[in-house]
């Protein structure tokens, strides 16, 4: 019968365990010098090793013939333990005997001297998983422990443990295992089991594993159907979108292109990705930026190795420190509540649709994105608030990522933090009639001179700065035009609607009227004023005061009054 190669490849000697020699050693010497404690508590994460080392010590302490502190494995009580046809050698999973009834029995019955070999052991596997009357139960014998008596607990969440616990036990911390160390294991396993291991897969493998010898050989179990186990075999196998598409994802985000990265995602989705696995690499990926980031010299050996260094550093100049916390916290509060919704792939188009809409949040990060932003862009002489030709990449986008070998990598498409050049005028959809866009200068000149009327009748008169008064809905149009792309996603959509909110020009002052004073809070927000008065300053040539306020109650009453008109049911009593 086939056996899965975590269990077949299972070390049974201290010597066999790989990563643990802190505490191999450590057992090995006390078996060796017979200075064993009464109670040893292994702490560490899953597939580290906790229970392997407790069987080896359970073999160790009770054979015939110990080889330098290992099990010799070859007298009975080696091989009986081994089988599990020794009674007194004992394993427990607390998750499912963690009451009070259970410890008691096994209390009881460890007073006994051991019948088949020199001491009687009890494992007890998740041990934060007891009650706190079990735990109660059990520690008056931890405490005054029988010679012939050996406990060895384990557990994943220390935390959970109580302290009188801790106290009467010997304590060893398992450690996650290095990714190289996990790599050279499992192409020694492939090798004895014949199979055919890259070492790209291997790296990759023993990534995904995060430190745990067992959970690798598991997915190495499960990808050896391949006849050639590749990199493509095991994204393939294990259900992940790789590092191509997954670079491809945060490129299209960063460029603020909606449609692109909803195209990506539902490719993936049709290979059978997992949202909730899309959006942790996209995760790992931001966090192996953040790391290059703020670490530079120390971040290559934090990084999680799942992505090439041309690639992270072809995002550590695209994306300041804010802006991917802000996208990591983002993905985090979504991958939080993953679980409970009825649609995860609504959650996670959605959560893509926010990450490509910065300006959507209203966040503490994200508003400290925003203006990190802002910050740089300044620095580098870029305009604060660009126009509106230059707001959407779409227009003017510079190549996107790819992951050709021969390219260019660095070179591809200029940086998104350098000047943007002066865009020639493009036709505005927002604008009223976009062929007058060039009727007003984008400066104001210094000053307006004073000329004779004679003189206004010439073929090439000199332009002067258009006033708020004259033609007002068309300057309203325009300064809507310039001012949408930098506004949040929820004041654009309020903006488009004229019946929820108008807009006049009244000397140099905008005024907003909105339908509710809850409408126009959001127009009075200080980055939606600072944006509207950079799109007067830049549609009028001149500074403008901006003022936002719910708009009158008779005109609110008269408007209400007449959309009740409409309906045939609704009779108006003339006084």
């Amino acid at each position: 019968m086939y056996q899965a190669l975590y269990r077949k490849w299972r070390p049974q000697t201290f010597d066999e365990v790989i990563g643990q020699q802190h505490i191999t050693e450590t057992l090995k010497s006390q078996v060796k010098n017979d200075r064993l404690s009464h109670a040893y508590l292994f702490i560490g994460t899953r597939g580290t090793g906790k229970t392997t080392c407790a069987r080896i010590l359970a073999r160790a302490v009770n054979c015939e013939h110990p080889e330098n502190g290992n099990p010799c494995g070859k007298c009975p009580a080696c091989r009986g333990i081994l089988e599990g046809s020794v009674m007194d050698v004992v394993e427990l999973d607390a998750a499912s005997n963690n009451g009070v009834d259970n410890v008691r029995a096994l209390r009881e019955e460890a007073v006994f001297s051991p019948t088949a070999v020199k001491k009687r052991v009890y494992i007890i596997d998740e041990v934060h998983m007891l009650s706190l009357s079990a735990f109660n139960a059990l520690l008056k014998i931890l405490e005054e422990p029988p010679e012939h008596l050996l406990f060895i607990l384990a557990t994943t969440e220390l935390q959970k443990v109580p302290a009188t616990i801790l106290s009467r036990c010997q304590r060893h911390s398992f450690r996650r295992l290095e990714s190289e160390t996990i790599s050279k294991y499992l192409l020694e396993i492939a090798k004895r089991e014949k199979l055919s291991l890259d070492q790209e897969a291997a790296d990759l493998i023993a990534r995904l594993s995060d430190g745990g010898v067992r959970d690798s050989l598991s997915l190495l179990d499960q990808c050896s159907v391949h006849e050639r186990i590749d990199v493509e075999a095991v994204y393939s196998t294990v259900g992940l979108a790789g590092k191509r598409r997954i670079s491809e994802l945060l490129d299209a985000i960063l460029r603020h292109n909606s449609e692109k990265a909803l195209q990506l995602f539902d490719s993936m989705w049709m290979d059978g990705k997992d949202p909730a696995s899309v959006l942790r690499e996209l995760s790992t990926l931001l966090r192996d930026v953040m790391m290059l980031r703020v670490a530079p010299k120390a971040g290559l050996n934090l990084i999680s190795g799942g992505f090439e260094e041309r690639t992270l550093q072809f995002f550590v100049k695209r994306m300041t420190t804010e802006q991917v916390v802000s996208a990591m916290e983002t993905i985090q509060k979504t991958l939080s509540t993953l679980r409970d919704v009825s649609n995860p792939r609504t959650a996670a188009e959605l959560c893509l649709v926010s990450l490509c809409c910065d300006s959507a949040g209203d966040s503490i990060a994200s508003l400290r994105a925003r203006i990190s932003v802002l910050e740089e862009q300044m620095e580098r002489g870029v305009p604060a608030i660009p126009a509106p030709s230059q707001a959407y990449p779409e227009r003017e986008e510079p190549e996107p990522f790819h992951s050709d070998d021969d390219s260019p990598f660095m070179d591809e498409g200029p940086d998104p933090m350098e000047p943007i050049p002066d865009a020639p005028d493009e036709f505005d959809p927002f604008s009223a009639d976009a062929s007058q866009r060039n009727a007003l200068p984008k400066e104001a000149p210094e000053s307006v001179p004073q000329t004779a009327p004679e003189k206004k009748a010439s073929s090439d008169p000199e332009p002067s700065r258009p006033q708020l008064s004259a033609n007002s809905r068309e300057l309203w149009s325009r300064i809507c035009a310039a001012v949408m792309p930098s506004l949040p996603l929820d004041v654009q959509m309020l903006l488009q609607d004229e019946e929820r909110v108008t807009g006049s020009l009244d000397g140099n002052s905008i005024l907003v009227e909105t339908q509710n004073d809850f409408q126009a809070r959001r127009f009075q927000r200080q980055d939606v004023i600072l944006a509207f008065q950079a799109a007067g300053r830049e549609v009028l040539g001149h500074d403008v005061r901006v003022q936002a306020r719910e708009r009158q109650a008779e005109v609110r009453q008269a408007r209400s009054l007449d959309d009740l008109r409409q309906f045939k049911e609704v009779h108006f009593i003339s006084e």
